[in-house]
């Protein structure tokens, strides 16, 4: 469903080209829960903007569904969710009102969009504020409606980018859920985030992205007998200690 092959972005600098994604090449199948996993700056983001096609790639290719995102980019958006902390709602609006403007952003029938309300509603418990102004609304109720919006138009693909940024475990066991929700209604999801514990929760594989490039993947049980660590955080600490020997060997030549 998501297929991204040899993708580079670089930045033009005074100093010269900055390379934020380095030939990166990855697929995530229907059902399945990629983590794209890497500290600030590793290229996450920057993946994401190009698969939304927010950035034009330097060079690759980004497709979802057999459509690129260069060649197609109505048919990717249309195909796509995207949640994010940095994600704002409309203060003046209510949840209702958002979603049900979001869903005609996306052609959606008015009956669909109702039942598809309904459905979310339920789903992330929206009933006790679908009414207030999101002004009005605490941190982890935002997220909600925006984890609803980015349903609203049904997506096969998922795109979520540090969801669980500034809540508490409350409203990070929202997110949870919605992520399982995600995984048994057969969508692809790529999830980029810092927070390794918590990656190492709700991902079957991942990407062990590092200065742009992809230098581990796989399920984690894969990642472990390649790396030879148990869990997600000593295997990047890993790959900062092999930069660090390498800069210094560097230095020595």
């Amino acid at each position: 469903m998501i297929s991204v092959r040899s993708l580079v972005k670089r930045f033009p600098s005074r100093g010269g080209d900055v390379i934020a994604v380095d030939h990166l090449t990855f697929e995530v199948n229907p059902g399945e829960v990629y983590g794209l996993l890497g500290p600030n700056g590793a290229g996450k983001t920057t993946t994401l903007r190009m698969i939304l096609g927010l950035l034009v790639p330097t060079q690759g290719i980004a497709e979802i569904a057999g459509f690129q995102v260069t060649d197609d980019p109505d048919e990717v958006k249309s195909r796509i969710g995207y949640a994010s902390a940095s994600v704002g709602v409309y203060p003046w609006l209510t949840p209702k009102e958002m979603l049900l403007f979001s869903a005609d952003l996306y052609n959606v029938e008015p009956k669909m969009a109702a039942r598809r309300l309904e459905e979310l509603t339920s789903l992330l418990d929206l009933s006790d504020f679908i009414g207030q102004r999101c002004a009005t609304l605490s941190t982890g109720q935002k997220q909600r409606v925006n984890l609803a919006r980015a349903l609203i138009h049904d997506p096969p693909v998922m795109l979520m980018d540090e969801p669980t940024l500034g809540l508490d475990i409350v409203a990070s066991k929202v997110v949870f859920d919605y992520i399982g929700h995600l995984r048994r209604e057969q969508k692809s999801v790529i999830v980029c985030t810092h927070r390794l514990a918590e990656a190492q929760r709700l991902c079957d594989r991942f990407g062990l992205l590092h200065h742009g490039k992809l230098r581990h993947e796989g399920s984690l049980e894969e990642l472990r007998q390649v790396t030879g660590q148990h869990d997600l955080t000593d295997m990047f600490l890993d790959l900062l200690e092999e930069e660090t020997e390498d800069a210094n060997q560097g230095k020595g030549e």
